[in-house]
């Protein structure tokens, strides 16, 4: 991982966690060509929503790629997610509008791209929903990718006891 990254996500993580997000564990590191760029996946739990744990990837640019393309400040916003029961789910105080909750966030530029998931609780179907995008300051970008934790069936645990 490059320098730059580390620090843009360091500090990114330092914010996150004083908002209440969760902090990613990168869990994977691939490199895709010989100048050093990689896909990197990080485990992420969500910090409201014990068992459950979203896996992440994107886009690690090298320096080499970085000075060839003349663009040092971004990453590009390919990502992906798949979200999955890893224990007993116990749900806490989430956002139950169509909005949802912010999960988690993480800077693809120095300022102005980030890296989101959304969670949204899909009443109707009792299924948690996490969506995986980018976030850009003046275009927003039309990549994403969505996972779903179907809760009908299972043994839930609702700290505010589940929505009627």
């Amino acid at each position: 991982m490059s320098t730059l990254r580390k620090l843009v996500l360091s500090a990114v993580s330092v914010a996150a966690l004083g908002a209440g997000a969760a902090s990613a564990e990168v869990v994977g590191k691939v490199g895709v060509d010989w100048i050093g760029n990689d896909i990197i996946v990080d485990a992420i739990a969500d910090p409201e929503v014990k068992g459950v744990t979203c896996h992440v990837t994107y886009f690690d640019r090298s320096v080499i790629d970085r000075v060839k393309n003349g663009n040092w400040f971004e990453d590009p916003s390919n990502n992906s997610i798949a979200c999955r029961q890893t224990g007993p789910i116990e749900i806490g105080d989430i956002n139950l509008s169509k909005d949802g909750d912010e999960v988690f966030k993480a800077g693809m530029s120095l300022i102005w791209k980030k890296l989101v998931v959304n969670r949204i609780y899909d009443k109707t179907n009792d299924t948690l929903i996490y969506l995986a995008h980018s976030r850009e300051l003046t275009d927003g970008s039309a990549k994403m990718s969505i996972s779903t934790i179907p809760l009908y069936g299972q043994n839930v645990t609702w700290k505010n006891g589940k929505p009627q």
